[in-house]
């Protein structure tokens, strides 16, 4: 495959310049390549020079906000991004295999806590619908294990754009959808298999309900907040006009604490460090709603184990892209902490990981299942194409170990009882040890 996937930008050193008008501390700083349109204008650009000329520097949380999910001109709610044509590339984009294999982790999950009568399968960012799309061929193939059960499917998705893909990928075209814009579920439909799908703009207006939630590179889109460790203590790091070009970003220093402060750890031994509020809020309701109804939460994303510090980076046509660039026609993410989710769940649940997506695919039996793909084709092309996408996602130098898996579950589905299962020992869960059926 020719296109290139979302990696870590390494690590820039983060040294302190020179005091500028307002104690505001520049940092010279820049995340991805250098770019031929430094001059570029973008509406978003306009936008952002606008706000902060009124109300001074923004959060890098903010810039963040305001780039990806504003409603007139974020990079996320009017456009495509996904594919070869897009800017990224996600796993279930490179093998129908990816997909499959979480849908066995789900089933299996439903089987290990209960076999409940009723299964809520809730995406968060769905992307195209193509994730949904394989756990469904999944659910169907191995719909006398589902028989007695009551399945729906629920999308947490802001973009118009990305819902209209996801509902030509999963929906019966014979049976018109519902629209109702002014509904916390703005759309419904019935998918391609007789399952009831709808869509939401936020968690919160899902039902409550025996629930199984997934998060495929999500919580890396997620604002984050960035704070320099100074000889006056922590400083966050804000967005600034340039004072010599007003078409270009800068970032600055803060010259004092800032609230947002209050999230890094008092042990914390980092120089820098990202926090990110919202992946909190989410990781507690999560919580609260597995604890209370069942289910789990599977959570798969690039990111660390409270290890890495700068990881604010930009995508723009699978490069590295500046990300004070043309805000507005390029990706923005940031490396998940495991260690801050895991912190979030407040010992509401237990939680496994994170594990390395080559270890996790393996233990899910992705070797048995790419053999009978290929001993099933007797096309050259597609068994090349399975081949290529099976060295993507377990090639430790593409995804294989810079994705990563984390799980939310309820505390008796653990038999130890701890919120945090060692790597060291055996996992009871599909994939984060080796999968099997009671």
């Amino acid at each position: 495959m020719s296109v290139l996937l979302r990696a870590r930008a390494r690590p820039r050193p983060l040294a302190l310049c020179a005091v500028i008008p307002f104690f505001w501390k520049v940092k010279c700083f820049s995340s991805g390549k250098k770019s031929t349109e430094n001059k570029t204008v973008t509406p978003m650009l306009r936008h952002l020079t606008y706000k902060i000329k009124a109300t001074g520097p923004i959060t890098v949380a903010e810039y963040m906000k305001e780039v990806l999910t504003n409603p007139a001109k974020g990079y996320y709610v009017h456009q495509d991004m996904i594919g070869e044509r897009g800017d990224f590339i996600t796993s279930p984009e490179i093998s129908q295999i990816f997909g499959e294999l979480l849908g066995i982790w789900y089933i299996s999950e439903w089987i290990a806590t209960g076999k409940s009568s009723t299964f809520q399968l809730v995406e968060l960012g769905p992307g195209r619908g193509t994730l949904t799309g394989d756990i469904l061929r999944v659910f169907s193939q191995l719909g006398s294990v589902l028989k007695n059960c009551d399945i729906s499917i629920h999308l947490v998705e802001v973009s118009q754009k990305l819902s209209e893909i996801q509902a030509k990928t999963l929906t019966d075209e014979t049976v018109a959808l519902k629209h109702d814009a002014e509904s916390p579920v703005y759309m419904k439909g019935i998918t391609k298999s007789g399952i009831p799908i709808s869509w939401y703009r936020n968690l919160q207006d899902v039902p409550q309900g025996h629930s199984f939630y997934l998060a495929h590179e999500f919580f890396d889109a997620l604002p984050v907040h960035k704070f320099q460790k100074t000889p006056q203590g922590w400083r966050e790091m804000f967005i600034d006009i340039d004072p010599q070009d007003s078409d270009k970003l800068r970032f600055v220093l803060a010259p004092n604490s800032t609230p947002a402060e209050t999230f890094i750890q008092s042990k914390e031994t980092r120089d820098h460090v990202e926090v990110c509020p919202d992946a909190g809020v989410i990781i507690q309701l999560l919580s609260e709603r597995i604890e209370e109804n069942g289910g789990a939460a599977l959570i798969a994303d690039y990111g660390h184990d409270g290890t890495k510090m700068d990881t604010f980076r930009g995508f723009c046509g699978h490069k590295l892209h500046d990300v004070l660039i043309a805000p507005g026609t390029a990706d923005l993410t940031a490396d998940v902490d495991f260690s801050y989710l895991r912190r979030m769940t407040q010992g509401r649940v237990a939680s496994v990981g994170p594990i390395q997506q080559q270890q996790f695919l393996k233990n899910m039996g992705i070797d048995v299942r790419l053999k009978v793909l290929l001993d099933n084709s007797s096309d050259t092309a597609t068994q090349q194409q399975l081949i290529q996408g099976y060295d993507m996602l377990m090639n430790p130098k593409k995804m294989g170990e810079r994705f990563n898996f984390f799980a939310l579950l309820p505390h008796q589905r653990l038999s130890s009882g701890n919120t945090y299962q060692s790597k060291s020992l055996p996992s009871p869960v599909a994939g984060f040890g080796e999968l099997t059926w009671k």
